[in-house]
């Protein structure tokens, strides 16, 4: 067998968020520095576990450690477990995920199947645009309606790689007005709630079309037709302006001669409708044709399934968003003290991420982290969390378990694996007298020394039967003073710099 197969790990937890392995023979997994996936941490054992190249992939098998080789939260005993890309590996407290298995070793059959014997007239090797624009030309370079195949194409792609409705709408808009050279394209989508269209996705063509677009153009569609292309179930071809008057309840678009020719054409599934696909040519432009429309019609009918799982996965989002607010909502009821502290870090957290310019993906942590920041205060004795007097040194010392508790909460559920950082790191500080890992400098994840800042300033506002809350202004100047101390100090810049956002706290604008 030809083992070429390479794994790729990934740490996300503790002293190890973002630390990377890559092997491509079998390893042992523990706490001595001689081995290649050396984990310096007490819950893990010397020799914890051995990760091998086998015939049916990569395999994970426990040596009989100490605290135990999950997969995925499920300990696993004798037996080997094979590894799979987004597997989350847990040697005792630390998790690495399996970012990626390239090139898996090839079969006795396949082996067999690579031979000589072919008679191989050339090899080509292309990154994805470029192959299947070939796919769009003969031989002779002659054009085939290239543009129309690969939008065809395109559209398959972004379905099979694209998770987010939003982004999804887009791309499929972007690349259908590009091909139809339409002067304007929009989607909108029917409300589950109201069954009304609502507008997704508006996209613009070539710079000198978009002049034709007028300031007062309220929507970038023709409702009246987009509802008749809905009660009929049929895509419409619209041409001409003579009888835009008969045309009733528009926004005013084709009567003043801004949309000349109109696609209109139904997003739907076998199921049932999602909405409508619209796209429009000005007066300058020549009108759509019957192939246009049919075009268009293919588009959609090709991108509905997927627009439909786009919709299916925000719904399954925000379920999942919600039961983590009820999940932070439940420690909020322990603990009488704290009451929308929850809410308003969170609130503190993005205002601070997006300010701070961070990406899409620590966003999207920070958005689902911060709500289950304290949720370790679950396992906190209550005469502890709801005592009404400041806390003993012992009781302190036993509060700040809330991190480390949280964090094996949170290791339970794979999809929240990736936000353990905030949970466990949030009170690391950046002089490294934090707790619980007394972690240093950029050694803390990024998105924990956010809500860090966050967490510290509403607790410096909020009042206390032992204590009243800080004034802003006071409470801003402490921030100030822990910069390059306690906190990290571009992000303290970064928090001083909305000071305005919070002049009405505890009122907090969306970020």
């Amino acid at each position: 067998m030809n083992k070429t197969s390479t794994i790729i790990l990934r740490g996300v937890n503790q002293n190890y968020n973002s630390t990377t392995w890559s092997f491509s023979e079998s390893t042992f997994v523990g706490r001595d520095k001689t081995l290649k996936v050396f984990l310096d941490d007490n819950s893990v054992s010397r020799k914890h576990a051995e990760i091998s190249l086998t015939k049916i992939g990569w395999q994970v098998r426990d040596l009989n450690s100490t605290n135990g080789t999950f997969i995925n939260g499920k300990k696993i005993a004798k037996e080997t477990f094979t590894l799979l890309p987004n597997d989350i590996v847990q040697f005792g407290e630390i998790a690495l995920k399996v970012e990626n298995i390239n090139d898996l070793p090839l079969t006795k059959s396949m082996e067999d199947a690579v031979t000589d014997d072919f008679n191989i007239e050339s090899v080509y090797t292309s990154n994805w645009d470029e192959s299947f624009k070939s796919l769009g030309v003969l031989g002779d370079r002659t054009p085939k309606a290239g543009e129309k195949i690969f939008a065809l194409l395109r559209a398959g792609h972004y379905l099979a790689n694209v998770e987010k409705q939003e982004e999804l709408l887009k791309n499929i808009l972007t690349d259908t007005v590009a091909v139809l050279d339409a002067q304007r394209g929009a989607i909108a989508l029917l409300s589950p709630i109201t069954n009304k269209l609502v507008l997704k996705a508006i996209e613009t063509g070539s710079e000198s079309n978009s002049k034709l677009k007028p300031s007062n153009l309220r929507i970038p569609y023709s409702d009246t037709i987009a509802q008749r292309c809905l009660a009929k179930g049929e895509s419409i071809l619209y041409k001409g302006s003579d009888d835009a008057k008969k045309i009733e309840g528009q926004t005013g678009s084709i009567s003043e001669g801004v949309m000349e020719s109109i696609l209109c054409v139904v997003l739907r599934t076998p199921r049932k409708k999602l909405g409508i696909l619209h796209l429009d040519r000005g007066p300058l432009q020549p009108d759509f044709t019957k192939d246009d429309l049919k075009l268009a019609d293919a588009l959609a009918s090709h991108v509905s399934s997927g627009i439909e799982c786009a919709m299916l996965l925000d719904k399954q989002r925000n379920l999942f968003l919600n039961t983590v607010t009820i999940l932070a909502q439940a420690v909020e009821l322990r603990d009488i003290y704290t009451g929308g502290h929850t809410h308003r870090v969170t609130a503190i957290a993005m205002l601070l991420a997006h300010e701070a310019k961070m990406t899409e993906d620590e966003l999207e942590k920070i958005r689902t982290g911060t709500p289950l920041h304290d949720i370790g205060k679950i396992g906190i004795d209550d005469a502890i969390l709801r005592k009404p007097s400041k806390l003993t040194l012992e009781e302190s010392e036993i509060m700040k378990q809330h991190t480390t508790k949280g964090a094996a909460i949170v290791m339970l559920v794979p999809d929240l694996i990736e936000i353990i950082p905030i949970v466990r790191s949030h009170h690391e500080r950046w002089d490294g007298k934090g707790y619980p890992d007394g972690l240093k400098g950029e050694k803390i994840p990024r998105i924990a020394r956010v809500v860090a800042i966050a967490d510290a300033m509403d607790a410096m506002v909020s009042d206390r039967p032992y204590r009243k809350g800080l004034s802003l202004e006071k409470a801003f100047e402490e921030i100030g003073k822990g910069r390059n101390t306690q906190f990290d100090p571009a992000l303290v810049d970064a928090f001083l710099n909305m000071r305005n956002l919070l002049d009405n706290y505890p009122e907090i604008p969306e970020a």
